[in-house]
């Protein structure tokens, strides 16, 4: 675990993806991230995938080295106690992470007045307030409409929450910025962000708003191949599926040297006029360069000529499942220092990844575990909080509090 963020205290108030995410992507790089839930558990307590006792894989896999404290947030009591913890003093405190804001109590204008200085980071659904995740904004852009099989005419949803994963990670891009300012001006903000505003701007980066606005077409369904370049899937002798991409020039010539097609490559750039050194022109030339390529690979095994693409350095991969990856890629395992084998409580020893990202200050990477509902209640109530012993257990004796 990286350590560059260590001091910093974040609050977590979440649930979904989104949040949970930046807050797991700070507690990996040392900052120390507290989440509050309901006592009988968020709302991702239980979601799935879970394993055979019902113990949450989504809990585990988006809580990695967080404090929990489990609080009745309905009581009066439980607000305040929530209050406190958001707004409680330090130069590296008073950071807020939050899909969750209520009006009135958990927003900034009323944390605030407790902290002048409290930054507060807020993903709304969409940019008027309403209700939005990933699997109701991906449609409603357009997207399930330019993906899948060639000919299809039916939308097709994304089984990856793109938009929620991006905009986690502008949830942290956004708290740290703040919090730069802050350094500087001793002064807290109010940050917002919409999960659909996230997406409608990814779209556009892309080039996508540009194209509909100005072409007034719909995009077509082009099913494995590389959009505007040429990449491509092809299944071999034996029943393996590969993909081989051909965006670059040199992409592009690794696969033609590979394959031997170079003669007819060249015929099909005499006949068609279009050079296949630019990329456009092999993206429009895409279904006849795969009738060049398709013999060649059904034609071998995929023993035949995996070692030489990986020698001659293509830009290609195997269709596998999830299930068949954890078995024979080793980026999976832990001969990747980003994995380690651990138990979780209720699900069982399975590879834990810790952050993608290394510094140069801290290369050891440790995955950490997920905690226990209310695991940390008390020691939060007491290095937080401030709360004399007493207290503490007043709160436990009254139900406010719960611990694991």
């Amino acid at each position: 675990m990286s350590t560059i963020l260590k001091g910093m205290r974040v609050v977590e108030g979440s649930a979904f993806v989104a949040v949970p995410l930046a807050g797991m992507t700070l507690a990996q790089m040392g900052a120390d991230v507290i989440r509050f839930d309901r006592l009988e558990g968020g709302l991702d307590a239980k979601r799935w995938p879970v394993s055979d006792s019902g113990a949450s894989h989504f809990w585990a896999g988006m809580n990695k080295g967080k404090r929990s404290i489990a609080i009745d947030m309905r009581a009066p009591e439980g607000k305040e106690l929530i209050t406190r913890i958001i707004t409680a003093p330090g130069e590296d405190a008073g950071l807020f992470i939050s899909n969750l804001r209520v009006r009135g109590w958990m927003d900034h204008e009323t944390l605030s007045k407790f902290r002048e200085d409290l930054i507060m980071v807020t993903l709304t659904g969409d940019r008027a307030g309403r209700p939005q995740v990933d699997y109701t904004v991906n449609p409603a852009l357009g997207i399930p409409h330019i993906t899948g099989p060639v000919g299809s005419e039916e939308p097709v949803a994304s089984a990856l929450p793109a938009w929620d994963c991006i905009a986690g990670n502008m949830v942290v891009s956004a708290l740290l910025a703040a919090e730069r300012r802050r350094l500087k001006t001793g002064e807290g903000d109010d940050v917002q962000l919409a999960l659909k505003d996230v997406a409608a701007a990814t779209i556009g980066h892309l080039g996508m708003i540009g194209e509909a606005y100005t072409t007034n077409q719909q995009r077509g369904k082009s099913g494995n191949a590389l959009y505007g370049a040429y990449g491509q899937d092809f299944v071999c002798a034996d029943g393996q599926r590969i993909m081989i991409i051909g965006l670059t020039d040199r992409q592009w010539h690794l696969i033609v040297k590979a394959t031997g097609t170079a003669a007819q490559m060249e015929a099909l750039a005499q006949e068609s006029g279009l050079s296949l050194a630019e990329e456009g022109n092999r993206w429009q030339l895409r279904d006849r360069i795969t009738a060049i390529l398709k013999p060649w690979f059904a034609a071998r095994n995929l023993s035949d000529f995996a070692s030489d693409f990986d020698s001659m350095g293509l830009t290609w991969s195997v269709f596998r499942s999830l299930e068949e990856a954890l078995k024979m890629d080793a980026d999976l395992s832990e001969e990747n220092p980003m994995f380690e084998i651990i138990e979780q409580d209720g699900l069982g020893r399975y590879p834990v990844p810790s952050s993608p990202v290394t510094f140069a200050h801290c290369a050891e990477r440790n995955a950490r575990i997920t905690p226990k509902l209310g695991q940390h209640t008390e020691e939060i109530l007491g290095d937080v909080v401030g709360a004399c012993s007493t207290e503490i257990a007043q709160l436990f004796d009254k139900g406010i509090v719960a611990t694991s």
